[in-house]
């Protein structure tokens, strides 16, 4: 990197962390911040920040440069991760939504508990912890520092503890709001450097005729690398497997991923109204529609620009070294910037939950009972249990990144694939809870357990079974066995605090149009390259 590319580095680095403190400023006479400002963005996160927050905390290096090798060595098809995820946002916004605002739901384990009891949202609590810091957090930091290496030459350590301070620092004083209020100038960063890469590419293939000429060049020169739906016989089939990405086992994970995912969903719950949430996924349903084009895209030029790459995850720093100085800078500012927005929210997430999940349970920190001045005392300590949550949270990551991903990665995989594990089940039990008031804790946990065990008998006795239609397998018979043990096990309806006979699922006009536009979009991407 030039002189030029750090300078402009730099300044992202200064302009976003003022940014962020200004925003984490306390409003006059308003008082510290108490659990509700600090967790959930005071309730007043405007639509536009709601959408372009859910796409930074989704978007972070791994899945840039991982996603424009996949482009690299599979095609167009894994794009479906990024369009089926915004037919999944539509339906987050109309049915989920409204239950989760109409009973001022917090934390996903919160929604557990009033649904089904405590010993299951403790459960579930605890496990998403372990995931969040261990794997998600982990990796955030490691592979993002991975990425700042290969780009810019810095020593990989430095590079680990720069990030994870960086991040930390950005967000500990405003919380939600520091991340989330934030995040439009990230994305808008992360989608104007990733058309740069587009533009330049698609151009050096034109050689002077133009995008179009380019696009035409490699949609012609490699015609194997455009097609959405793969079939049997296909080299990556076993991770595509087909029809499965419209019809199967992939709804099961976005659904998981974007409905009941804490890390998620948490921005929208911190909307003034149901109006500005269904607004918001709105958005950032459109920003996934574009988000191949920006990744994917690159990734295909390369095979044209780059044929003998030794890895398809160098397909994306490959591309970033056609950029001349200045805009070179510019680019790796963005791909800094989907780290850092990706860390903070993880961050912010996991001191979410400890805080009001485990630390205000075991405290019995309940503020019913108390008078005014204890109120406020009693939010000032969870709010500062969540901050020192959040420091313990980035050193742990930081010190468990090389022990967990440097050495020995196929351990990382394997703990990558037993939280896969657990997907049908968290998807099953936030189904029925949200659907059918008969569900009870003893069936919610049945679906947990028979997940995670169906789905490792499936992998040792079905090795020829996709992973993704495994997920769809395992959803139907934990479903089955979740709805049989609710039926013959007695209803405990003094555990069931969710109201949702009063919930309107009736939308506006303007999401209706939006996601008419959204489907129709997405018909009209997989009709042209079926």
């Amino acid at each position: 990197m030039s002189p030029v590319d750090i300078a402009v580095v730099v300044i992202y680095a200064i302009a976003i962390f003022g940014l962020a403190q200004w925003v984490s400023r306390d409003k006059a006479g308003a008082g510290p911040k108490n659990t509700t400002d600090y967790f959930l963005a005071s309730k007043d996160l405007p639509w536009w920040a709601i959408g372009a927050s859910l796409i930074a905390a989704n978007i972070s290096a791994e899945q840039i440069v991982g996603m424009a090798g996949s482009g690299y060595a599979i095609g167009l098809a894994i794009a479906s991760y990024e369009w089926m995820a915004a037919a999944t946002l539509l339906l987050v916004g109309k049915f989920f939504l409204p239950i989760f605002l109409r009973n001022e739901i917090y934390t996903m384990p919160q929604f557990l508990e009033r649904r089904y009891g405590r010993n299951i949202r403790t459960l579930m609590a605890v496990f998403w912890l372990g995931l969040y810091v261990f794997v998600n957090l982990t990796s955030i930091v490691w592979l993002g520092s991975i990425a700042v290496n290969k780009v810019a030459g810095v020593d990989q350590n430095i590079a680990l503890i720069a990030l994870g301070a960086f991040a930390l620092l950005y967000q500990i004083r405003g919380g939600l709001k520091a991340v989330a209020l934030t995040d439009i100038v990230q994305v808008t960063l992360l989608v104007l450097g990733g058309l740069i890469i587009v533009v330049l590419t698609l151009g050096k293939l034109g050689e002077g005729a133009g995008l179009l000429a380019g696009w035409h060049k490699v949609t012609a020169a490699i015609p194997d690398h455009f097609h959405m739906i793969l079939k049997k016989g296909d080299p990556h089939y076993m991770d595509l497997p087909g029809l499965s990405v419209l019809i199967g086992g992939m709804w099961i994970a976005n659904l998981s991923y974007w409905g009941f995912n804490q890390y998620i969903i948490q921005r929208a719950l911190a909307a003034k109204d149901i109006a500005e949430a269904q607004k918001g996924v709105l958005f950032a349903a459109f920003l996934k529609l574009l988000m191949p084009l920006i990744i994917v895209v690159p990734g295909i030029a390369a095979v044209l620009l780059a044929p003998d790459l030794a890895k398809p995850d160098e397909a994306y720093p490959t591309m970033m070294r056609l950029l001349p100085p200045g805009l070179l800078g510019l680019v790796f500012a963005a791909l800094i910037a989907a780290i850092i927005a990706s860390t903070a929210s993880k961050i912010n997430s996991i001191a979410t939950i400890f805080t009001l999940d485990i630390y205000a349970k075991l405290k019995g920190q309940s503020a019913e009972g108390l008078s005014e001045q204890d109120k406020r005392l009693r939010e000032r300590r969870l709010v500062l249990v969540g901050r020192v949550t959040a420091c313990i949270a980035i050193v742990i990551a930081v010190i468990m990144a090389r022990p967990l991903l440097g050495s020995s990665d196929q351990a990382f995989q394997f703990i990558q694939e037993f939280t896969g594990f657990f997907t049908p089940g968290i998807t099953v039990i936030f189904l029925l809870g949200l659907f059918w008031k008969r569900a009870n804790e003893a069936g919610a946990i049945t679906a947990a357990v028979a997940s995670v065990v169906l789905s490792w008998l499936l992998k040792v006795t079905w090795a020829s079974l996709p992973f993704m239609n495994r997920m769809g397998v395992v959803f139907l018979i934990a479903a089955a066995l979740a709805i049989l043990v609710s039926l013959i096990t007695p209803a405990r309806h003094d555990t069931d605090t969710i109201e949702t006979r009063d919930v309107a699922y009736g939308t506006r006009a303007s999401f209706n149009v939006g996601a008419v536009a959204v489907v129709l979009i997405l018909i009209a991407l997989y009709a042209t390259w079926w």
